[in-house]
């Protein structure tokens, strides 16, 4: 096994709906990263004791394997467990095992942590306006920025746009909602957080309804937020499904903002898929 793999031991798991889950496991010591970032998770499905094939319901033999993906963090850069959010992929080689996960099963764990969407990326312009826009799993790496302090001292406003397709995928509601209590109090002068749940697929009150392409078009999300998108004080960050980060990010181009490039500019995205 390679230096910078190492194995951990699932601590916790929540499901959210039959296809969304959460998880910990422990933290190796020495292991680092920055709140946004990614790793790679591994799993030999012949080590789970729960092992079961995707489309069966009964035990059958595993491959003897290691199968890695990327997942972005959940979890604050100071937390003492790492903590993830999965979908399941129903023909997944790997979220089809993932979900069977058990307290005390074993993960391996690339120690390596990687991807630029992190808030260190933004050198111009200055902090002023942070827009996270998630859809799904994609709410992880924000998450992880709004359990660091230094993201509520560098901004003045916050905005998190979380879409789901039901009210029963729209996870971790609670958590956010506690964000401003748990972690903006305990620093002067905080950044103020508006959080945007939408639900696409049905009603759902004080949720909003369309794509956020269409929401930012028609200016319905600035104006949910109380804050314009202006290219002299605005960070915006994309993460979720592909498809809605290209049109999204085409979207805010045609309004005026520009890609992060070199440390400059508004629009910044993940791309692990």
């Amino acid at each position: 096994m390679s230096d910078n793999i190492q194995t951990v031991e699932v601590l916790s798991k929540t499901t959210w709906t039959p296809n969304l889950f959460s998880f910990t496991v422990s933290r190796p010591d020495s292991f680092k990263f920055t709140a946004g970032q990614f790793v790679r998770l591994g799993v030999n499905p012949s080590q789970l004791k729960h092992y079961k094939h995707a489309d069966s319901q009964t035990k059958e033999t595993a491959p003897d394997e290691d199968i890695f993906r990327a997942y972005s963090i959940v979890s604050s850069p100071f937390d003492e467990v790492l903590e993830f959010f999965s979908i399941v992929i129903a023909d997944g080689a790997f979220t089809s095992q993932l979900q069977y996960l058990q307290v005390s099963d074993e993960l391996l764990l690339n120690t390596t942590p990687f991807g630029f969407l992190t808030l260190a990326r933004y050198q111009k312009p200055d902090p002023k306006d942070l827009w996270l826009l998630a859809t799904g799993t994609g709410l992880a790496p924000f998450l992880s920025m709004l359990q660091d302090l230094q993201t509520w001292q560098d901004y003045e406003h916050i905005v998190l746009a979380y879409s789901a397709r039901s009210l029963d995928e729209l996870a971790y509601v609670e958590q956010i909602e506690r964000l401003q209590e748990d972690f903006g109090a305990l620093v002067d002068n905080p950044a103020t957080l508006t959080f945007i749940p939408i639900v696409t697929r049905e009603e759902v009150e004080g949720a909003l309804s369309d794509r956020l392409p269409k929401l930012l078009t028609d200016g319905t999300l600035q104006k949910r937020a109380g804050i314009a998108l202006d290219i002299d004080s605005t960070h915006i960050m994309l993460c979720g499904n592909p498809d809605m980060v290209e049109d999204t990010k085409e979207t805010l181009k045609s309004l005026g903002l520009v890609m992060n490039r070199r440390g400059e500019g508004n629009i910044a995205v993940e791309n692990y898929w």
